[in-house]
């Protein structure tokens, strides 16, 4: 686990399943998904996840985010291997060293093994449209 990472202090519901890696991490309670990257935790309630479709990384290195609220932006290097998907969220709350902001609607491209996707599913009651 990364030491940059903010601890995890409070998350609404119980604690299912928790994966983390080098460079990023996701937990996901009955109530909420947690991901967190260094020096930031992204907290998504599963009511506001409007929807998950895969995303194919095959020929992307990296993804620029940009944020309307500053001039900043942000690169994230995709993992090779790793099944992505892309996460459409009503809401969102970013907790950084300098507090919580919330954020309004926003897309969010994770790694997710199954069994994440599977509990994500469960108590976020999303079912598959095929």
């Amino acid at each position: 686990m990364n030491e940059n990472f903010i601890a995890i202090k409070t998350f609404q519901g119980d604690l299912k399943i928790s994966h983390k890696k080098r460079d990023f991490g996701i937990t996901v309670s009955t109530k909420e998904l947690i991901y967190q990257k260094p020096h930031a935790n992204y907290h998504i309630k599963l009511e506001d996840i409007v929807s998950i479709v895969p995303f194919e990384n095959a020929n992307v290195k990296a993804i620029t985010f940009h944020n309307r609220r500053s001039s900043g932006n942000e690169i994230i290097n995709m993992s090779s291997g790793s099944p992505h998907y892309r996460f459409y969220v009503r809401s969102a709350v970013l907790h950084n060293r300098s507090g919580l902001f919330p954020m309004g609607a926003a897309q969010f491209i994770l790694p997710i093994h199954n069994d994440l996707l599977l509990a994500i599913s469960k108590y976020g009651g999303l079912s598959a449209v095929i």
